[in-house]
C-alpha cells in the first residue's frame, strides 16, 4: 500500500513524500516487511533498520529525511502512528488471511477447552487440558502439552495516553508454540502486536505455572522458565537458558544463549551468551554474591 492511501485515516497530518510499504513496525524491527514507523527525535535516525521505508515524524525531521524515506508530517508522531495501526487493524486487507482451524492426529483435548474456529493449527499428539483458551493466529507443534488454565494468543498489554483517554492498541500478530513444549498451569502467552510478528516458544522449552510471556517475545529452544517469571514485550532469549522463580525481564532486550537468571532477578540490560545474573537490578552473579557476603 502507499502512504497516500492511508494518510486520510489519521486527522491533521500532511504527506510530504509518498512511498510503498507493507506493514507497520518499530524503528528497530528486524523482519522481511517494508515498514512504516515513527520517530520523534533525531537521535533515533541512525538506529533505523534497513527495512524502514516510511516515517511518521515531525516537520523538521521529515524535511531532513524526505530524500531517503517516505514521510508523513505529524504534530504527535507516536500517537498518530498507533492511531493508524488501530485503523489498519480493522481492514481485511491488513489482517492475516483467514483459514479453518485444523487439529492433528492422536491429540488429547479436553471437552472444556475453548479453541478459535479459525486461524489455529494444532499438531499431532498434542495434549490440551481443561479450561485452556486458544485464540486465533496460534500454532502448537507436535507432542506439546498445554496444562489447565493456560491462555494462548490473548491481547497484549499495550496502551497509549491520548487526548485525555487511554487508547488500547490492537494486537494483530500470533503465537507459535514449538514441538515438545510444555506450558504449565495458568500461564499466559500473548500474541504479537503486528501482523507479521509472532510470540514464539522454541522447541523443547518448558514453562512452569503462572508464567507470563508478553507480545512479540522470542524464547529459544530447550529453555527452562520457572514459576511467575515475566517477560516484557519483544524481548529475545537464546537457546538452553534458565530463568528462575519470579524473575522479571524488561521489554525489548536481547539475551544470549545459555544465560542464567537467578530467582527474583530484575533484568534491565542485554546479556551475552553464558552470562549468569542475580539481584534487583540484576548484575553478574559472582559480584552479587560477593556483595551479599560483605553486607551480612
Amino acid at each position: 500500500m502507499l502512504l497516500s492511501e492511508v494518510t486520510n485515516l489519521i486527522d491533521g497530518v500532511e504527506l510530504l513524500r509518498d512511498i510503498e510499504f507493507t506493514s507497520l513496525g518499530l524503528a528497530v524491527a528486524d523482519c522481511d516487511e517494508k515498514l512504516l514507523t515513527f520517530i520523534e527525535s533525531e537521535k533515533y535516525i541512525n538506529s533505523l533498520s534497513n527495512n524502514i521505508m516510511g516515517l511518521i515524524t515531525t516537520k523538521d525531521i521529515g524535511e531532513k529525511l524526505k530524500n531517503r524515506y517516505g514521510v508523513i508530517i505529524s504534530k504527535n508522531p507516536r500517537a498518530d502512528y498507533f492511531k493508524l495501526h488501530n485503523e489498519l487493524s480493522n481492514l481485511e486487507s491488513y489482517k492475516r488471511k483467514e483459514f479453518t482451524t485444523s487439529i492433528g492426529n492422536e491429540c488429547k483435548i479436553s471437552k472444556f477447552v475453548s479453541i478459535s474456529d479459525k486461524n489455529v493449527i494444532i499438531g499431532n499428539n498434542v495434549i490440551i487440558e481443561e479450561f485452556v483458551v486458544i485464540r486465533e493466529n496460534t500454532i502448537i507443534g507436535d507432542n506439546s502439552i498445554i496444562r489447565s488454565g493456560v491462555v494462548l494468543g490473548g491481547e497484549g498489554y499495550e496502551y497509549k495516553r491520548l487526548d485525555g483517554i487511554i487508547m488500547n492498541v490492537k494486537h494483530c500478530g500470533g503465537v507459535i508454540i514449538g514441538r515438545n513444549v510444555e506450558v504449565q498451569y495458568n500461564s499466559c502467552i500473548d500474541k504479537a502486536l503486528y501482523t507479521w510478528d509472532n510470540t514464539i516458544i522454541g522447541d523443547y522449552s518448558k514453562l512452569d505455572n503462572l508464567v507470563h510471556i508478553e507480545h512479540g517475545v522470542k524464547v529459544g529452544k530447550r529453555c527452562l522458565i520457572a514459576s511467575r517469571a515475566t517477560f516484557g514485550g519483544r524481548t529475545v532469549i537464546g537457546d538452553d537458558s534458565w530463568i528462575g522463580l519470579g524473575a522479571i525481564i524488561s521489554n525489548g532486550l536481547i539475551l544470549g544463549n545459555k544465560v542464567s537468571i537467578s530467582l527474583g532477578s530484575v533484568v534491565t540490560k542485554n546479556l551475552n551468551d553464558g552470562e549468569k545474573v542475580s539481584g534487583n537490578f540484576a548484575i553478574n552473579h559472582d559480584r552479587f554474591i560477593e556483595h551479599i557476603k560483605k553486607i551480612r
